[in-house]
């Protein structure tokens, strides 16, 4: 028994099918492709998360930065 009732035989037969169909070359071509789209997508995956990391970051110091303003009107105000 292979994957899910597939036996290693029958994956054998369906590569060798698909290698007459396509050819190495195509198939090569097919492979490098899909590894740069994922490639691309893990990219953008990761700036997305750098960009939100940024974004939580920005927010903090303006956080920090509306606080430390108030507390100075305050002690001008009690000053």
């Amino acid at each position: 028994m292979g994957l899910g009732g597939i036996s290693l035989w029958q994956l054998l037969i369906v590569l060798a099918i698909v290698v007459l169909i396509f050819g190495t070359k195509k198939l090569a071509g097919m492979g490098s492709d899909l590894g740069g789209a994922v490639k691309g997508f893990r990219k953008a995956m990761g700036d997305a998360d750098e960009d939100e990391e940024k974004g939580r970051l920005d927010r903090q110091d303006a956080e920090f930065a509306e606080a430390d303003s108030e507390d100075k009107a305050e002690s001008k105000q009690n000053g």
